[in-house]
């Protein structure tokens, strides 16, 4: 079971300024800040627990995928992702943390007039 459920999941990205919410890929939660993806829960089949998937920066990816349950996210590792599944050693705690990072890290990309624009200056 994961630590974080799909509507705990929702909430926290939910609580972030300046987010919104498509369900894409089959389903899948998608979040995003300024059109850009920062976070993502899905599962990978029929029956599968849920996995979330974030960005983070280069130091935290090579921390994370070090623990158990915490891999390279499929397709989007080359760009710092992690996926995080069930069983993993992270809380709940500690995943809406990363979550809060990812959005920071991806709004910090954004052009400044968006950022702006969003209020998130």
């Amino acid at each position: 079971m994961m630590a974080l459920s799909r509507a705990e999941f929702d909430a926290a990205c939910a609580a972030l300024p300046a987010t919104t919410h498509v369900e894409q890929w089959g389903g899948a939660s998608v979040w995003k800040v300024g059109g850009k993806i920062f976070a993502i829960c899905s599962s990978w089949g029929e029956g599968a627990d849920d996995a979330i998937a974030f960005k983070c920066s280069d130091l935290t990816y090579r921390i994370l995928t070090e623990l158990p349950g915490v891999v390279p996210a499929p397709y989007l590792a080359r760009a710092s992702w992690v996926q995080v599944r069930a069983g993993a050693e992270l809380d709940a705690e500690d995943i809406r943390a990363h979550l809060v990072e990812a959005h920071r890290l991806v709004a910090a990309k954004l052009t400044r007039a968006l950022r702006r624009e969003l209020g998130l200056e």
